[in-house]
């Protein structure tokens, strides 16, 4: 197949959602299919909007020589309606990759009330979808009512494959002294990072360390609250900011770390769950999204309401007060890891869904 994959800069920007787009077209590459990358520039999402009205990307698109166009539903601002202008000039479908959606965050009511007008438009203007979780294709359904061909294809979880043995895990989770926190992901009010160092203030000090790794470049403003909340709290004895790290590097924190918290207040997914624990690290979520696919509750993590700081930092001083419970909720986040599809497994599931949909138009 000749496919086209439309998304915002490039392919390697470090996200969970950039990861499955990538693991996608080497996936697909492998197969021997063609893949052209159609980048647009990063704006801000009003700029992107003027997007619709240009004829430069209008253009490219209409003389695209494929047999199926991606798009990262990422995107949808600059697309929702240029691909209603481009559907009277092609003959190939159009899929949306959708990771989740923009309208499923917190903002502001009128803000996610426009977000969720363009979102549910765009959503009309494709012909088929993937999607990365359940939770996923329910919110789109609900708020579009897509009828179109779907698949959901779960993020493969052998991306870092850590190699630790049950034992190791054992001996970890029994280590004695405070008790070796991670929290991972791009630093960004909706990973909830924030609602984690309320969590931890509530603790006593030398219970626990938090080692924070992602990207401080993504929202300098939100960096900066952070940093304010950690001095005014005077936890920055116990706080490390490592900024982003390479796979090696970010797999040797995690077999170093006892548990994941990530207290997202919105995940699609949430594959930063699942790498995790490849390491048997427990997971600590929030219940609203996909997390609930990935975690069970009280087994191999737990599920808190979004901003429940009171009920994180319970969860956190449990697992630190019975260390056995850790090690075995610790083997049980390794065995959930190890039972869920590879990206080999899953790319194979697109691929077959993308021959069909291509056959169909």
């Amino acid at each position: 197949m000749r496919v086209g994959l439309l998304l915002y800069g490039t392919l390697d920007t470090l996200s969970g959602g950039y990861l499955y787009d990538r693991k996608l077209v080497e996936h697909l590459q492998s197969q021997g299919d063609e893949v052209e990358i159609i980048s647009l520039p990063w704006r801000n999402y009003a700029r992107h909007l003027g997007d619709n009205l240009l004829t430069g990307p209008l253009k490219r698109l209409k003389d695209l020589q494929v047999d199926l166009l991606l798009q990262d539903e990422l995107n949808h601002p600059s697309l929702f309606w240029l691909n209603h202008r481009l559907q009277k000039h092609i003959t190939y479908p159009i899929i949306a990759i959708v990771h989740h959606l923009r309208s499923s965050e917190m903002h502001p009511t009128l803000n996610k009330q426009i977000y969720r007008w363009i979102e549910r438009y765009y959503l009309s203007t494709v012909d088929g979808f993937i999607y990365n979780s359940r939770a996923t294709r329910q919110v789109v359904e609900k708020m579009a009512r897509a009828e179109s061909p779907a698949v959901v294809a779960y993020p493969g979880r052998d991306h870092l494959n850590s190699q630790i043995s049950e034992s190791e895990i054992i001996q970890r989770a029994h280590q004695p002294g405070p008790l070796r926190l991670l929290f991972l992901g791009n630093i960004i009010p909706r990973k909830g990072l924030h609602t984690l160092l309320k969590a931890v203030n509530r603790l006593p000090k030398e219970h626990w360390r938090l080692k924070v790794v992602g990207g401080l470049q993504v929202d300098p403003d939100y960096v900066r609250k952070v940093r304010h909340q950690i001095e005014t709290n005077s936890l920055s004895d116990n706080i490390k900011l490592l900024g982003r790290l390479n796979e090696k590097e970010l797999t040797a924190q995690m077999i170093r770390s006892q548990i994941l918290v990530v207290p997202s207040t919105y995940e699609g997914f949430g594959i930063v769950y699942l790498e995790g624990m490849g390491s048997g690290l427990p997971a600590i979520a929030c219940t609203a999204g996909g997390a609930g696919e990935i975690i069970t509750h009280g087994q191999d993590g737990f599920l808190v309401e979004p901003g429940d700081f009171i009920s994180l930092s319970g969860r956190i001083n449990e697992l630190n007060c019975n260390r056995d419970r850790l090690a075995e909720m610790s083997q049980a986040a390794r065995q959930r890891y190890l039972i869920h599809p590879t990206w080999q497994q899953t790319g194979n599931q697109i691929n077959s869904f993308l021959a069909s949909v291509a056959r169909r138009k």
